[in-house]
């Protein structure tokens, strides 16, 4: 448990500390309340932690600084586009229109900087209102120096998503990797960032500069620790205290005992979702969804409960009730179980591929996470393909890596003993091992290598859209996305259909307050993040439509837990 807590009163109380928490918590304090955050792990970050780290928000004045100006319209009709329905409509453009209105207080009052990335496109680039960038901001790397001996109160990202045991390797790093050998400016700059790391090793736990997600929840930890906002962390809430119609605070038990605390402005609640919650995925995932999640370990629906308990309902009439990814698990030596979530380092390559049971494709690979998962689903029903495998030759692991297994790894027999990854000399002896159908295996191969020398795939088109030869390699051609599966030794590793969040949960207003279920507000209950039903009904039209909404609502709920302060 942090230490500076110990009031019996304050303005907001903030029920987790992941992205929407700590953005609530942050504007809150700089509005001049005093908020208090009560996290259940031991650490803050959440799942931003451990993401990329992108944050939608259309129409932002980064962008335009930048010379890509976006405009409400384009947006607003790609949203309809993406999602054509009216439920939650209002919700959607009260995100648009307040969206980049949360990333310039962020930017001016809080340790929250971004940037934009000029070229990522939409997920679904032929629908209408479309871009091929400027609508994602990402952060910009923070040195996590700052933040002290509390550097350790910040989750690390996924082990596998760092090198050396703790570097953390930025999107615009990656095609330096690549190039170590073949270009002097690439070797020069892995060479610097090698060093730095090696020396912040000298006095920190892991490398101090941060990227991706885990930059985003540095910045937002720096920034509550700025104004002594106090965290309070290893905290399981027991239930919220009312006050006739009114929630007035929460009675929580922690490494101290069990303790009530009270707030004059309300209660935010921002637990993540219930992506770790076993009865709550029965109740409202598929049954062929994998019972193992990357999302951050503290997601097991206790805001969605006293949510619901406080008279709030939960929405799950959705498109899908979970954001999707296709995922590969493995148990590591030290007994941790892995669970890597595929979404944009292989599928997308030039050279691999990923089959059912029947050994045939069954949907273009370079699509988005989302709707790779989709489709499993989709081709389950009518021939075996969860789990899925995805096949590559020793050429493709050796350049991009397969899952867990970064690009260049030279001992992979760790990953085989676990049982992780498959190897064979033929795709013959693949095909036996993983148990999939050989001859519609090598059909498959075949054809996947005819369409590469063409450049051109003749099943389902991958590579043939902006956002899916952004996704594969532009240095290869004449497809980014399409490339031989021939050099042996061949691989496999197992794809099942994990969730990058819950999409169900509880129904909002505009400023985040929860709503009863006559559609009133429930004063002094606000919701964001996963606890938040998603404005986008289970579609995922971008990257970054997770923590754009995230961030947005947090702002507002604590603009409006000011002016209930007042």
């Amino acid at each position: 448990m942090t230490a500076g807590a110990h009031e019996d009163t304050v303005d907001l109380i903030v029920l987790g500390g992941g992205a929407a928490g700590m953005t609530a918590a942050a504007v809150a304090a700089a509005e001049g309340l005093k908020p208090l955050i009560v996290e259940k792990t031991d650490v803050v970050g959440g799942t931003a932690s451990i993401s990329g780290g992108m944050v939608w928000i259309p129409c932002n004045e980064l962008t335009a600084a930048a010379g890509a100006p976006d405009t409400r319209d384009a947006a607003e009709r790609y949203l309809d586009a993406c999602i054509p329905t009216e439920d939650w409509r209002d919700m959607r453009l009260a995100f648009l229109e307040a969206g980049r209105q949360a990333i310039d207080y962020l930017q001016r009052h809080t340790a929250v900087k971004l940037k934009p990335v000029t070229f990522y496109p939409d997920y679904y680039p032929a629908l209408e209102g479309s871009t091929t960038g400027g609508r994602v901001l990402e952060p910009v790397p923070f040195d996590a120096s700052v933040l002290g001996d509390r550097f350790g109160l910040l989750r690390p990202p996924m082990p596998e998503f760092m090198l050396l045991g703790g570097m953390m390797v930025g999107r615009e790093d990656i095609p330096h990797f690549r190039k170590l050998t073949r270009s002097p400016a690439s070797f020069a700059r892995v060479a610097r960032l090698v060093m730095q790391y090696g020396w912040q090793r000298l006095r920190h736990h892991r490398g101090t500069r941060l990227v991706l997600g885990n930059a985003l929840a540095g910045q937002l930890l720096a920034s509550l620790l700025s104004r002594d906002v106090p965290i309070l962390t290893g905290c399981k809430v027991r239930e919220l205290i009312r006050d006739g119609d009114r929630v007035a605070g929460v009675t929580f038990d922690g490494p101290d005992g069990t303790r009530t605390i009270r707030a004059r402005a309300g209660v935010m609640l921002s637990t993540g979702g219930f992506s770790h919650d076993p009865e709550m995925r029965r109740q409202y995932l598929p049954a062929e969804t994998s019972r193992h999640s990357p999302f951050a370990p503290g997601s097991t629906g206790d805001g969605l409960r006293l949510g619901r308990d406080a008279g709030g309902s939960i929405e799950d009439g959705n498109t899908d009730n979970a954001f999707w990814a296709p995922a590969s698990v493995y148990r590591r030596a030290d007994g941790r179980t892995v669970v890597y979530p595929h979404t944009v380092t292989d599928r997308g390559k030039p050279g691999s591929l990923v089959v059912n049971d029947a050994g045939r494709r069954f949907t273009n690979e370079a699509v988005s996470y989302h709707e790779f998962g989709r489709a499993m689903f989709r081709a389950h029903n009518e021939g075996r393909s969860i789990p899925a495998h995805m096949i590559c030759d020793r050429d493709f692991l050796w350049k991009y890596g397969l899952g867990a297994i970064i690009p260049f790894t030279r001992n992979i027999e760790p990953y085989k003993a676990a049982g992780y990854l498959t190897e064979a000399s033929s795709l013959e002896e693949l095909a036996a091992k993983i148990g999939v159908d050989a001859a519609g295996l090598l059909d498959t191969v075949a054809t996947c290598n005819a369409d590469a020398a063409k450049g051109e795939d003749s099943v389902f088109a991958r590579g043939g859209d902006t956002y899916g030869r952004n996704l594969g390699d532009l240095e290869h051609g004449p497809n980014p996305c399409l490339g031989p599966c021939r050099r042996p030794p061949f691989y496999a590793i197992e794809l099942v259909p994990s969730d990058l969040g819950t999409v169900a949960g509880l129904r909002t207003n505009a400023d985040a307050q929860v709503l009863d279920g006559q559609g009133q507000p429930i004063a002094g209950l606000y919701a964001a993040g996963n606890d938040m039903r998603s404005i986008m009904c289970g579609r995922y039209p971008a990257p970054g439509i997770t923590l754009g909404p995230a961030l947005t609502f947090g702002y507002l709920a604590a603009r409006h837990a000011a002016r209930a302060a007042d």
